[in-house]
């Protein structure tokens, strides 16, 4: 029986992270072994879901397996119920939330516009104190962001699958009631794991769905707007703009309409940096492996059946 204390960490593409991850495991009391004499993984390059067959292959009596990622789209095709899965979800949230926090003050004051100005431009903008906000998520972004909104006396309205209640939320509503939640909405935050169900879940009715005064911030992924939707909407001025951390396609090509849209401001998936995650990923990683040499439940479990 292998000892569950062998933890291999792999693959060893991106030295900096393996290095962190190494540490994290021998921290926590594991000892990094090759993944032929390991109890459990942990994966420690995102962008390599690709090497993933080959790499269990080796690794007959791995049980458990850590991913980095808080969203698992990009591996979910390996996704099965004979390993227990965790994920990263809800370590990255306080940076994401901070995140859409700029971005909502940067849309409110027409940051977008002035900073594209080359002349004195006319003078707008609008206070996020008190604001009707409404996030589609309910998840630990939407927690981080419900309390750094506090001071601000914000009204948000949270669009979620489970009814529970959030400490911060004035309501919580069902995805069926997604158009009633964004029709009176200062700014729509989309904060959701991408999957069959809210994959375009901001297309042409949504969007039509908001006020003309709106704005949309989506820190969620890119595959949750229908970009030619949202770039119609745009320049109509059937919404007042659009703050994106994630663009479908990703990374957004040079020349790309929403380049050139002044009320359009366009960061590029910075909502967490690798050097912003990295101490995050690391402190999970620790974390599960005390969980899991002492057989207590580990943290951030994957839904295999839901694919997050």
């Amino acid at each position: 029986m292998v000892d569950r204390r062998h933890i291999a960490v792999e693959p060893a593409t991106r030295p900096e992270m393996h290095e962190v991850l190494v540490e994290a495991v021998e921290q926590a009391g594991g000892v990094v072994a090759p993944i032929n004499e390991a109890s459990a993984l942990i994966f420690a390059d995102p962008a390599a879901a690709d090497s993933f067959p080959s790499l269990i292959a080796n690794g007959a009596n791995v049980e458990w397996i850590q991913l980095p990622y808080a969203g698992i789209e990009t591996f979910v095709q390996h996704l099965e119920k004979s390993h227990l899965w965790t994920c990263g979800k809800g370590i990255y949230a306080p940076p994401v939330a901070e995140w859409i926090v700029t971005a909502l003050l940067a849309a409110f004051r027409d940051i977008p516009r002035y900073a594209r100005a080359s002349s004195w431009p006319r003078q707008e903008g609008r206070n996020l104190l008190g604001a009707k906000l409404t996030v589609l998520g309910g998840g630990g972004i939407t927690q981080s962001l419900l309390a750094l909104l506090e001071p601000w006396g914000c009204e948000v309205t949270v669009v979620r699958r489970s009814p529970t209640s959030l400490p911060g939320a004035a309501r919580i509503t069902a995805l069926d009631q997604l158009h009633a939640a964004v029709g009176d909405a200062d700014a729509v935050i989309v904060a959701l794991a991408l999957t069959d169900e809210t994959r375009g879940i901001i297309n042409e009715t949504t969007l039509k769905a908001m006020k003309t005064d709106a704005w949309l911030c989506n820190v969620g992924r890119g595959g949750h707007v229908v970009t030619n939707d949202l770039v119609a909407a745009l320049r109509s001025g059937e919404i007042a703009g659009a703050v994106l951390d994630v663009t479908d396609p990703e990374p957004l090509p040079d020349g790309h309409a929403l380049w050139s849209l002044d009320n359009c401001l366009i960061t590029p998936h910075v909502g967490n940096t690798p050097q912003m995650g990295l101490p995050l990923i690391a402190d999970r990683v620790r974390d599960n492996v005390r969980r899991w040499i002492g057989h207590e439940p580990l943290v951030g479990t994957v839904d295999v059946d839901a694919g997050y």
